[in-house]
């Protein structure tokens, strides 16, 4: 079997969208000892089909509490993370409650204009019917109407963040597919995704095996994958 080579993130990410899948690549990352990568099952994508692989770019997100100082201008410093995407990344955002959405169709319509990949937020997202017509990947907790801007703002981005015990970093690797975000860390990423085309080109061929008659042991002793 031929190892699949990579010069350059477009072309891994190109070829992750048209061959692998979240469980493929988090089955690597469990053998690699990289066992708690996959962020709340509680994430999902808007729509079935929806599939995102970039770069983190990581925001804080903080509720305004009354009484409490709040932050300087509308949004925090939203509106500065959102023009400070870069092509191939993906907005992924954690710290608030779940009182309000986290994202929504301007949201969705600067980040695709500044060649975003995609946003993963954990709360809710809004806008749901104008985001879908444009495609842009979303993947939150489900869809909630109430906005962020009298309740939550953007305290920092490209810093570390954690979501239930993922850590995340600026510039790691997140993938998203229908059966959730999984994060792959920057150091490990050649060794995670050169596994992981292995195993899919793997699977498809003991896929084959079972649907030409060899019982699952047969599958497994012959191919060591099921």
């Amino acid at each position: 079997m031929t190892e699949f080579v990579w010069t350059n993130d477009a072309e891994v990410f190109e070829a992750a969208r048209r061959e692998l899948f979240t469980a493929v690549v988090g089955d690597i990352m469990d053998k690699l000892g990289l066992q708690r990568q996959f962020l709340p099952a509680a994430i999902q994508p808007l729509a079935r089909d929806m599939v995102t692989v970039g770069r983190a770019m990581t925001v804080v997100e903080a509720d305004i509490v009354e009484g409490a100082p709040g932050p300087e201008k509308p949004f925090g410093r939203m509106l500065d993370a959102l023009d400070d995407l870069r092509p191939g990344e993906i907005y992924i955002c954690t710290g608030a409650s779940f009182r309000y959405a986290l994202w929504g169709e301007l949201m969705s319509t600067r980040a695709r204009v500044c060649g975003s990949v995609g946003a993963v937020v954990d709360g809710y997202s809004r806008d749901t019917r104008p985001i879908l017509e444009m495609g842009f990947p979303v993947f939150s907790r489900g869809c909630y109407a109430q906005d962020q801007g009298p309740r939550g703002y953007v305290a920092d981005f490209r810093v570390p963040i954690e979501m239930e015990g993922v850590r995340i970093r600026p510039g790691d690797i997140v993938f998203g597919d229908i059966d959730g975000v999984c994060v792959v860390p920057r150091e490990a990423e050649r060794d995670v995704f050169t596994g992981a085309f292995e195993k899919a080109r793997g699977e498809k061929t003991a896929r084959k095996g079972l649907e030409s008659g060899m019982t699952a042991r047969q599958v497994f002793e012959t191919y060591g994958i099921l």
